[in-house]
């Protein structure tokens, strides 16, 4: 089975690095033309340059605050002037925002919305026109497993993507009859930038294997270490091309196990 894209355009929110960034490297790979959007232009221009060379695809770099919603109707209109359409739409811009409910001001939980909802709510409404009378289409939402699972202490971030999961589940009934696709693929503990932060801040003098081994042994997954951006890029992969063409929906979780089944 191969998972090809070729005559694709992906946009990628949150692409400058992390999960956003290995996955526009497994669409450019796969054959798509890549557009990657986040705040931080320097890196953002290092990532598009070194899929480029990687890949020999068509890489376009967009620095945007898709919290704001000005910012994502230019994001769009400059990615739809330089590639004529958009195929693809990842939404993974995001954070992991965390506390006790009742210190979370009113502040807190708007960024949260405007970050993680709305701009993939305003993203959806601007390219789902063309992907419909194109007949095809793939939109991905990026969550956590605790949109499925909430605990004590993870809103906002649990209620947002909760929301997310709702906005799938929403979408894909609207696009089926397209053939837009629209899923969800929620995280579990998965090797990032964060992770390799935790550890120069807590176990610096460690070596980095052995302190993300502990992590995942402390967090109880049952694959006993960390997922890599990559293995989580390969199912982002597979629900953008035509082999997952009988998928919509969904909310799979790539977390090694760590969940409970739901």
């Amino acid at each position: 089975m191969e998972l090809r894209m070729d005559g694709r355009v992906a946009l990628i929110t949150g692409g400058s690095e992390g999960l956003g960034k290995a996955m526009a490297h497994g669409f450019a790979r796969a054959g798509a033309d890549i557009a990657i959007a986040a705040r931080r232009m320097e890196l953002l221009e290092a990532t598009r340059d070194e899929i480029a060379q990687d890949t020999g695809q068509r890489v376009m770099a967009y620095s945007a605050d898709v919290s704001k919603a000005a910012q994502v109707t230019e994001l769009f209109g400059k990615v739809q002037a330089d590639f004529g359409q958009i195929d693809i739409l990842v939404n993974n811009a995001g954070t992991s925002q965390t506390g006790k409910f009742e210190e979370i001001t009113d502040e807190t939980w708007q960024f949260d919305i405007d970050l993680k909802l709305m701009a993939a709510v305003r993203l959806c409404r601007l390219a789902l026109p063309g992907m419909k009378l194109r007949k095809w289409g793939r939109i991905i939402n990026i969550l956590n497993t605790a949109a499925k699972a909430p605990r004590g202490g993870s809103a906002p971030t649990a209620v947002t993507r909760a929301a997310g999961m709702a906005l799938t589940k929403v979408l894909a009934s609207e696009g089926a009859s397209h053939n837009v696709l629209v899923n969800a693929l929620c995280t579990g503990i998965i090797e990032s930038g964060q992770w390799v932060r935790r550890h120069e801040a807590l176990a610096p003098e460690m070596p980095m294997d052995e302190f993300l081994s502990g992590m995942a042994v402390e967090r109880g997954v049952p694959m006993g270490r960390l997922g890599t951006a990559e293995e989580f890029a390969n199912m982002a992969c597979f629900l953008a091309s035509d082999a997952g063409s009988y998928i919509t929906g969904t909310a799979i979780n790539v977390d090694g196990g760590l969940s409970p089944v739901v």
